[in-house]
């Protein structure tokens, strides 16, 4: 596959994930990921660098396996998630991405993004934004999420936040 056809593919897969998160397609969104996935999304250290620890150091959200997902969406669907109940309501806006070979022949692909988030326990809307680093890996034939680094720019979170914010 050319590199130009790999990165039409991921790019699909990066708006899939977005549409099944505002659509509440919790499904189709946890069967992006690999099992062994990583998703992270760490604290800011200083004004100017991202912890690099998710361990030792503190971060916003952070799920070492599909499984820790799989758990998070257990909780959202039961309604009885105090941070997510009612649920948000949200839109994902995919801005400019690149794409360049990762290790071990897999994709990596950065994007810039932002969520606007309408809270209605709140009556009131936010829009988080960032960039996010994903690392793609193809499994029986298709492309899927191996890691995600979300790098979110305005921490200031004024009520709660959660994996379909982001």
């Amino acid at each position: 596959m050319s590199m130009r056809a790999a990165g039409a593919e991921a790019l699909g897969l990066i708006y899939e994930e977005a549409d099944s998160l505002d659509e509440r397609r919790w499904d189709d969104w946890l069967a992006l990921f690999l099992p062994d996935c990583e998703y992270w999304m760490p604290m800011w250290e200083t004004e100017e660098a991202l912890n690099t620890d998710p361990q030792r150091q503190l971060s916003h959200i952070y799920y070492a396996s599909r499984a820790g997902l799989e758990d998070r969406i257990v909780r959202i669907r039961s309604g009885r998630s105090p941070a997510s109940s009612p649920i948000a309501r949200t839109t994902h806006m995919i801005g400019r991405t690149l794409e360049a070979d990762a290790a071990g022949g897999g994709l990596e692909v950065r994007t810039s993004w932002s969520c606007h988030v309408f809270f209605p326990v709140v009556s009131r809307d936010h829009t988080f934004h960032g960039r996010s680093r994903y690392v793609l890996a193809r499994r029986d034939g298709a492309l899927k999420i191996e890691k995600k680094k979300i790098e979110l720019m305005n921490d200031y979170i004024p009520s709660m936040l959660d994996v379909y914010c982001v």
